[in-house]
């Protein structure tokens, strides 16, 4: 029973994520999450522009709980905006601005969108990005393009865990072109990385370990004595 309220409840997280990804547009959602609390629940959007989201007076974000609230059956909803430092590392906004880019431009300056979407996400200190094109771009037969930089992780459990990932879709003339996202953040700890200790550090670590032997050595055998002074004297009371 207890596994069942789990799934259903990131069942419904999933679903108001999708709905907030279909109808909040343009301003840089990332991911959103919900949380249980004695009050009812709490979602909070993560987005680049949490003025759009909030709108004039506070407008559009009463009418999104509104809605939420009606749509999902929530009993007393509570929305929280909270603002994504760098969103130039952030695989979401990316293909978002990737898709706003080629629907305001067109299929035909597809190259130079991917060129600077990829300086400004290395320039932000990611270590590595991969942006693949696919669809009827530019020509009106299908193929697929990719734009790389840098470092990224294709395998293993970093390529699974920790590299950021989104799939978006531009609606354009020419039909549905696929995007997909990949970005290697600067803060992820690789398996191959190591740190060299200097020598001297390591001499004055062994220097400390053995002084602290020595004065253990040291004390050892007062205590022993004591210890055998203390025993013979109870002895002699007895």
């Amino acid at each position: 029973m207890i596994e069942r309220k789990f799934v259903a409840q990131k069942m419904k997280e999933f679903q108001i994520q999708e709905y907030i990804t279909h109808n909040l547009e343009n301003v840089g959602h990332s991911h959103t999450k919900m949380m249980k609390t004695p009050l009812g629940e709490k979602i909070i959007i993560y987005a680049s522009r949490p003025g759009l989201i909030v709108g004039r007076k506070g407008q559009n974000i009463k009418q999104l709980t509104r809605t939420l609230k009606k749509k999902f059956d929530l009993e007393n909803p509570q929305i929280e905006i909270s603002e994504v430092e760098n969103p130039n590392l952030d695989a979401n906004i990316v293909a978002e601005k990737i898709v706003d880019a080629l629907e305001r431009f067109g299929s035909e300056k597809f190259k130079a969108i991917g060129h600077k979407i990829m300086t400004d996400v290395m320039r932000a200190g990611a270590l590595g990005i991969e942006i693949s094109v696919s669809g009827k771009v530019p020509s009106a037969r299908a193929k697929s393009w990719r734009f790389y930089s840098g470092y990224l992780k294709k395998c293993g459990d970093i390529a699974v865990t920790d590299v950021r990932k989104a799939d978006a879709q531009a609606l354009l003339k020419t039909g549905v072109i696929g995007i997909k996202v990949k970005i290697m953040p600067p803060d992820i700890k690789l398996p191959d990385e190591i740190e060299l200790v200097e020598h001297k550090e390591i001499i004055a670590e062994e220097i400390k370990e053995t002084k602290e032997e020595i004065k253990i050595k040291k004390e050892k055998p007062k205590r022993e004595r004591k210890k055998k002074n203390e025993s013979e004297r109870t002895a002699v009371n007895e």
